[in-house]
C-alpha cells in the first residue's frame, strides 16, 4: 500500500490519521512527495506537475521491486493517484481518494488559502503565511497541521501552489478510462472537490463514492468513517 500525503504535509500523517495503525498488516510505503518532508524542494513551479510526482511514486515502487500497490492519497496526493492510475495503470492495484479532485480550476490556491497567497510566500516565511490565512480565512488549524504546515520551505510550497494552479489535469475521459477499483471519499463542505469526487463516480466504472456530511478538506484525514471506509475498500 503506497500513502500518499497532501500539500505542505509529509508522510508523517498517516500515523497522526491513524492509518498506519489501522492497516498495519499490510506492507506500508508512505512517500514524502517532492518539496515535503525528507525529500528535495526545487523551487522551480515545473518540478511540480502531478505527472512529474506520479513518476516518483513509479520510481520508489521500482526501486523496492514492488510491481503493483494499492494507492491511498490525501489531496495533492490523491491528485498524484489519479495521474498515476490514468498513465500507469499496471501499477495500481486500487486506488483510493481522499479530498481529492482530478482537476482544480486556476485560482485554487487563493480561493482555499487567500488572495495572494503565493506572492505572500516569495516575500515572507510559513509563520507569516498561516497568520495571513488564519486571518483572511477565519482558519483554526490544530496543532498537529499547524506544525506540519510550518517546517514547509516557503518558495518549494510557493512553486507547488504555482503548478497547482496552472496544471490542467486529467481530463474527464482519461478519468474514464482509469480501471483500478477506485474509492472516493469527500466530505460535503469541501468543493469543489466534493463535486470532483462525485463527478468522478460517475466517469468510474464500478466506483465507490462516500460522502462525509459537515466535513471540510482538512477534516477528512482525521475523520474515522473515512479511515473505515479506506479499510473496508482495501479489504475487499
Amino acid at each position: 500500500m503506497v500513502l500518499l500525503h497532501g500539500s505542505g504535509l509529509s508522510s508523517a500523517v498517516w500515523r497522526g490519521g491513524g492509518y498506519l495503525k489501522r492497516l498495519a498488516d499490510f506492507r506500508t510505503v508512505a512517500v514524502d512527495l517532492r518539496g515535503h518532508g525528507r525529500s528535495s524542494k526545487p523551487p522551480n513551479a515545473g518540478a511540480y506537475s502531478a505527472a512529474a510526482m506520479s513518476e516518483d511514486v513509479v520510481a520508489v515502487l521500482d526501486a523496492l521491486r514492488i510491481p503493483a500497490a494499492h494507492v491511498v492519497g490525501y489531496s495533492l496526493g490523491a491528485r498524484v493517484g489519479f495521474a498515476l492510475a490514468a498513465t500507469r495503470p499496471e501499477r495500481v492495484l486500487s486506488f483510493v481518494t481522499l479530498a481529492g479532485t482530478f482537476a482544480l480550476p486556476p485560482g485554487s490556491a487563493d480561493a482555499f488559502f487567500f488572495p495572494g497567497c503565493r506572492e505572500a510566500l516569495r516575500t515572507g516565511d510559513m509563520t507569516g503565511f498561516l497568520e495571513s490565512w488564519s486571518r483572511v480565512r477565519g482558519v483554526v488549524l490544530d496543532p498537529a497541521t499547524s506544525h506540519a504546515l510550518r517546517q514547509n520551505d516557503p518558495a518549494a510550497f510557493g512553486a507547488l501552489l504555482e503548478a497547482i494552479d496552472d496544471d490542467p489535469g486529467l481530463t474527464e475521459a482519461e478519468v474514464a478510462g482509469i480501471m483500478a477499483p477506485t474509492l472516493l471519499v469527500a466530505g460535503d463542505s469541501d468543493d469543489p472537490r466534493w463535486q470532483a469526487s462525485r463527478r468522478a463516480h460517475e466517469l468510474i466504472t464500478g466506483s465507490v463514492f462516500v460522502e462525509l456530511p459537515g466535513v471540510d478538506h482538512i477534516g477528512t484525514l482525521r475523520d474515522r468513517r473515512a479511515l473505515s471506509a479506506t479499510e473496508e475498500f482495501l479489504r475487499r
